[in-house]
């Protein structure tokens, strides 16, 4: 199996990228946990349809089948559908909207045009004019240490509101894949261990074994297809 992949950063306040990928072949890969929901328009032997997917917080198995096309717009921490909210959708309940048309599907009595790679932002510019998406900024400010104004136990619950995961399950994932990115790019497992703030190597194994799916050692030496990886620190 082969899946090219192609991403781009987004400047609206509310989306943190946007991806498109292609499948050669069928087959299977690791899911690796993520912090963010996403929508994704998938298209496969003539059919289009629209999921909207949750958070995971550990790795799993995912199958892929052949000559697959997906689009993915993938929200920033914060941001949230009220009526599918992030933690209904945690790990793998996703949920795929009826369709309407070839090109439309139905979300909350209404049809909407699927959105495409380049024109995602004013897609998500219409959902949120309509109610459908909305954000918390006070999420990102509480995520980055930067918040205060409120008690812990409101920071607390706005972010498992946002987002369906504690703070510090999302540290942990973020770390996590930070880690994946640096031992694929090179780095020693004694470095990434040490750089990334963990106790030891035992430490880092038990992390990425639950969020990754490999072992250190399995990460730098597999070509195993991953889930969709890149450096969420550059959005």
């Amino acid at each position: 199996m082969l899946i090219t992949f192609e991403d781009r950063p987004s400047d609206s306040p509310l989306v943190e990228r946007v991806w498109r990928s292609h499948s050669e072949g069928a087959g299977s890969f690791l899911s690796m946990a993520g912090c963010n929901w996403v929508m994704v328009v998938t298209r496969v032997a003539g059919q289009t349809a629209l999921t909207v997917r949750g958070p995971e917080t550990r790795a799993t198995p995912a199958d892929c089948p052949a000559d697959g096309e997906w689009i993915g717009v993938h929200f920033r921490l914060g941001t949230f559908m009220p009526l599918l909210p992030p933690g209904m959708l945690r790990d793998r309940n996703d949920v795929t909207l009826p369709t309407a048309s070839r090109r439309s599907f139905w979300l909350n009595g209404s049809a909407w045009e699927y959105p495409g790679f380049d024109n995602a932002e004013t897609f998500v510019q219409r959902l949120v004019k309509h109610g459908l998406v909305a954000g918390d900024p006070y999420v990102a400010d509480v995520l980055r240490g930067e918040a205060g104004r409120l008690s812990q136990r409101t920071d607390q619950r706005r972010v498992l509101r946002a987002t369906g995961m504690t703070a510090a399950t999302i540290h942990q994932i973020e770390r996590a894949r930070r880690a994946v990115a640096r031992l694929r790019g090179g780095a020693s497992i004694a470095d990434v261990a040490q750089d990334a703030g963990y106790f030891d190597q035992a430490h880092l194994t038990r992390s990425l074994k639950r969020f990754i799916g490999q072992t250190p050692m399995q990460i730098v030496r597999s070509q195993e297809q991953l889930s969709l990886l890149y450096n969420t620190d550059q959005a």
